[in-house]
């Protein structure tokens, strides 16, 4: 049983990334969901769909070869507004390279977001 969807979520796109599929099908969360339109909207995945399993559902997610990396952050620390260098530095290879996903009181967005709109929040992952 797993216990985690949104890192099994992370895991299923980079092992898939890494096998160079073009889809994958992960296990569905509204955590999942709000993740994945983060990702869409940075262009790091494609579209995605609802498959409904009459379980819990899942997504199919088309992939297009942009992810090397991406894994959840445990445990989920919190992020004020001024630390977001120290965070970038720590998980991220280079300086405007990848996304950090932030869950704030405003949704989950990425770390250029709740910058704009001087918000911190608790760091789920990141996307390279």
């Amino acid at each position: 049983m797993k216990h985690d969807p949104l890192s099994d979520t992370f895991n299923i796109i980079k092992n898939a990334e890494i096998a160079g599929k073009s889809n994958c099908i992960v296990p569905a969360s509204n955590l999942g969901k709000n993740i994945l339109k983060v990702m869409q909207d940075k262009k790091y995945v494609g579209s995605f769909e609802f498959i409904d399993d009459g379980k819990g559902g899942k997504f199919k997610i088309e992939l297009i070869g942009r992810i090397n990396s991406c894994n959840s952050v445990k445990p989920r620390f919190s992020v004020k507004v001024n630390e977001f260098i120290k965070w970038e530095k720590r998980f991220l290879p280079a300086e405007g390279v990848g996304i950090l996903l932030l869950s704030t009181s405003r949704g989950v967005m990425d770390q250029q977001g709740a910058k704009n709109l001087k918000e911190g929040g608790k760091l789920l992952g990141f996307v390279y």
